[in-house]
């Protein structure tokens, strides 16, 4: 079984942990608010502004006989610049104060899971950074052009409004082909633990992301008097 296959056998659990997120679940059945949405664009801004940092940390730390992956973090660098910034127009198109997310502090996950990708890198393995590459593109591959369709339209919003989830489920069907090359090329088996257990920490860290968003508040039915007397 290749190291790619075994990542995504060992991490299912892990990955059905972060699906069941009550607003996930919520969203795919249609309950959503504009709250919760620009809630989540928040904490996407201030971990995506991240990714570049994130990149070109672990390239720096990169070990010589890991430099054949150099090229393929200087890619992804290119590929990921300037992605906060469509964050925020989306915030703007939702009537949302981008300045005030701009200059403002992440909830508590999404700054310990930011914290924890640093550590990883500098303190640990930094190929144990793939883990978080794994979980966020995953995670967005799966969810992110169907959550779009099912908070639009209910909501009502522009499509101006939904150009950080869109590109990125798009794009991230392509770096997940690109991704899964590069897992394959792993061979060594502390680094595939590593990126293992580090993956299996994000699933659950960003999770906690999701976990902290406030939900919608979904209107139900107001008991009968005769229920009530009852």
């Amino acid at each position: 079984m290749s190291f790619h296959a075994q990542l995504l056998q060992q991490t299912e659990q892990a990955r059905m942990g972060l699906l069941s997120a009550p607003i996930i679940q919520g969203c795919l059945r249609g309950e959503v608010s504009l709250p919760s949405y620009i809630a989540f664009l928040t904490e996407a801004y201030h971990h995506v502004k991240h990714t570049v940092p994130l990149l070109q940390a672990c390239k720096a730390a990169l070990p010589a006989h890991h430099a054949w992956l150099a090229p393929a973090l200087d890619e992804y660098v290119e590929e990921e610049k300037g992605h906060e910034e469509w964050i925020l127009d989306d915030i703007r198109a939702c009537g949302g104060d981008a300045e005030a997310v701009r200059h403002g502090r992440p909830g508590h996950a999404a700054e310990v899971m930011v914290a924890y990708a640093y550590d990883t890198i500098h303190r640990g393995n930094p190929l144990g950074f793939f883990g978080m590459v794994h979980v966020l593109e995953g995670t967005s591959v799966s969810l992110a052009l169907l959550a779009a369709d099912s908070i639009q339209k209910p909501l009502n919003l522009p499509d101006a409004a939904f150009s950080y989830l869109r590109s990125h489920g798009t794009l991230d069907q392509e770096h997940t082909a690109h991704f899964q090359l590069l897992m394959d090329q792993i061979s060594d088996p502390r680094d595939q633990t590593d990126i293992v257990h580090s993956a299996k920490a994000f699933f659950r860290l960003y999770g906690d992301v999701f976990r902290g968003l406030p939900l919608p508040q979904v209107a139900t039915a107001q008991p009968t008097r005769e229920a009530v007397a009852a």
